[in-house]
């Protein structure tokens, strides 16, 4: 008897209906004839419906006591928090994260929806003295309105998390468009929202092409802002579109290719730590990743050679096996681009001095790579390539440390491993970067601290903590006589 396995299937969400579309397969990248779901792939016609739910949804929501959404937004988060282990292997299977990995970005993106229903309890305005007789002052919030919100694959829960409990909570409606090689995770998070007692055309979720769904949200009237987390490229053609129908208000997350700075007086061990983790953890795909490592000269030598006998120690395998250090790179289009830089970096004169291969068995999984040899105005050190590859970029003090840092277009996470208290002060205040660290790698963020950078890396109000209300609310200043 042959036994058949079905795989989830899910549906785009759109005022309070589950609507079917092409259907589509998502596979595993670290064995890519393995069908982990099935999504119904929307259209133009689609998402247009949804924004016409949200719209329709939104002034209702607004008006629910604070009670009421609080309650729906702590149902979502508790119901991801009592999910954890089958979300993170669903995640872990999608995306290529690590289990233990994807276990920590449930639990965040759980967290930060419980996070929000209790920032409805702080202040949401400010009184003012007037300087007129008789006049009272005041800034009250409304919400901005219907917000589409756009999210890449590398964080299929936290990033969509992070952007839609604020917005929710701060009386906002949703259409949310994932990458399409996320959509699981995507669907799942619908579900939960669905279930969550939220109303009809509160929360939409529209699961398709750039072209078509995301163009629909970037020109439609009935959007009033638009959250982008994704490359630089496309997150200039976000603010051109949504300039060019409605100027209506955006939020842009986008690239980094984030410096850090290893000083002469540094912990070695502290330093190959902080390097193996902001370089190669997450297969380096993250926007915050270690991808220029500034090294004085006096501990360049043995730095190198501690980080690259580290990363050869790296082992490279399914994200379910609990002895694997990394899972895969997402697609086989995000390998190909890693080995095409690899190339790149060789032929521009920078030395490989680990990894640089991939598996060829089976799978999108690629060796960590390290080069040294490396300058600032090579494009393996300019342009950001998502992939688990850095290079080692030699300098003769902090001045210059400080100096080939800043040249860069982005500005999102820089960090500096030095024991001295000056050097970390003098950092902290003159690197352009919206995130700086210390001792610690460039990546890991807090949900209740603002994230965001300067640059090509930003554009817009910061995300997280109590910053994000800044954009999903319109402060309205109001004058009462008597």
């Amino acid at each position: 008897m042959t036994m058949t396995t079905t795989v989830p299937y899910h549906r785009n969400l759109v005022g309070g209906e589950w609507v079917d579309g092409e259907r589509r397969p998502n596979h595993n990248p670290a064995r890519p004839g393995e069908v982990v779901s099935e999504y119904a792939r929307a259209d133009r016609d689609t998402a247009r419906t949804a924004v016409a739910a949200a719209r329709a949804a939104q002034p209702g929501w607004a008006r629910r006591p604070v009670a009421e959404r609080m309650a729906v937004l702590d149902r979502i988060g508790t119901t991801i928090l009592n999910r954890v282990e089958d979300l993170a292997v669903l995640l872990a299977r999608e995306e290529g994260k690590l289990l233990a990995e994807a276990r920590g970005e449930v639990t965040r993106a759980g967290q930060t929806f419980r996070y929000y229903a209790h920032q409805l309890l702080q202040p949401q305005g400010e009184v003012y003295a007037s300087t007129r007789e008789n006049v009272h002052a005041e800034v009250r919030r409304r919400p901005l309105g219907v917000v589409g919100v756009i999210t890449p694959w590398n964080y299929p829960l936290a990033i969509p998390a992070w952007k839609v409990a604020p917005a929710l909570a701060y009386g906002n409606t949703v259409v949310l468009k994932p990458a399409e090689l996320v959509t699981a995770s995507a669907g799942e998070l619908a579900r939960i929202i669905a279930g969550s007692g939220a109303p009809p055309g509160v929360f939409n979720l529209v699961m398709g092409s750039g072209r078509e769904v995301g163009e629909e949200l970037l020109t439609s009237s009935g959007v009033d802002g638009i959250s982008f987390t994704g490359g630089t490229g496309t997150g200039t053609h976000v603010a051109r579109q949504c300039i060019a129908h409605g100027n209506k208000r955006f939020q842009l997350e986008m690239g980094g290719k984030n410096p850090l700075v290893v000083l002469d007086d540094a912990d070695l061990e502290v330093a190959v730590r902080c390097a193996l983790d902001g370089s190669f953890f997450s297969s380096g795909q993250r926007c915050t990743a270690s991808s220029r490592l500034i090294v004085q000269a006096g501990v360049h030598d043995r730095f190198v050679e501690a980080l690259a006998v580290a990363a050869d120690a790296l082992r490279v395998g399914d994200p379910l096996d609990p002895h694997s250090d990394l899972g895969p790179v997402v697609s086989p289009d995000q390998l190909a681009q890693n080995l095409d830089y690899v190339r790149i970096g060789r032929d521009e004169g920078a030395t490989v001095v680990a990894g640089g291969t991939h598996r060829t068995d089976e799978g999108q999984f690629m060796r960590p790579t390290l080069f040294a040899d490396a300058r600032n105005d090579m494009r393996l050190a300019r342009e950001e390539i998502f992939g688990p590859v850095s290079c080692v970029i030699r300098v003769d003090d902090l001045d210059e440390a400080i100096d080939v840092a800043a040249d860069t277009p982005y500005g999102l996470s820089a960090g500096i491993v030095t024991t001295s208290l000056s050097a970390a002060e003098r950092f902290k205040r003159d690197a352009r970067a919206g995130i700086v660290t210390v001792n610690l790698p460039t990546a890991g963020t807090e949900l209740h601290l603002p994230f965001g950078g300067t640059g090509a890396s930003n554009h817009g109000p910061r995300e997280q903590g109590g910053y994000a209300r800044d954009f999903y609310s319109v402060p309205v200043t109001c004058y009462t006589g008597w």
